[in-house]
């Protein structure tokens, strides 16, 4: 086989895999169109009770971290600020439009250790679970500063109905 054989092969294999790829995102975003869109930040959100810069590592179903949700600027990881306000919790994410999530839509708040494609030390990501629309979902943060999850954490807490986070780390 001479090289330019061996070369187009490659080439065709590699754009083989990338349209696959994209049309498995495509299919993945038709399959969750069901999905509500989040909420737009409030004009006044209230005062900030906590503010901190990270990742944003992933959105996912609830309960289910290796089932990433593809819609309304929440597939993707990024760079992030998370700001807790007396209304809700605000992501500020790289590249996308805010992501607010409201107070009455908070459902929880704990640590984990994995989620769809990034594993950390115990305990090395903060959880926020909560509700897009009627459908439950965990969205996974990993704050810069390791001492910022305890502060996002209890600045969360004070935000829920009951303001009890999870018990241990599930995931």
């Amino acid at each position: 086989m001479d090289r330019a054989t061996s070369t187009t092969i490659v080439i065709a294999v590699i754009l083989i895999a990338l349209t696959s790829m994209f049309l498995g995102w495509r299919k993945r975003q038709k399959r969750q169109a069901y999905l509500s869109t989040p909420d737009t930040v409030p004009t006044d959100p209230g005062p900030e009770l906590f503010s901190a810069e990270g990742f944003y590592v992933a959105t996912t179903m609830a309960d289910d971290e290796l089932n990433r949700v593809a819609v309304a600027g929440l597939g993707f990881r990024a760079r992030a600020t998370v700001t807790v306000t007396d209304a809700g919790v605000i992501l500020n994410l790289a590249g996308t439009p805010e992501v607010f999530i409201s107070r009455a839509a908070l459902e929880a708040v704990d640590r984990a250790t994995y989620t769809i494609d990034r594993v950390v030390e115990t305990g090395g990501l903060v959880r926020l679970s909560w509700s897009l629309g009627e459908t439950p979902v965990d969205s996974y943060l990993r704050l810069t500063d390791p001492a910022d999850a305890v502060a996002l954490i209890d600045a969360v807490t004070l935000l829920l109905p009951t303001p009890i986070p999870l018990e241990g780390d599930a995931t």
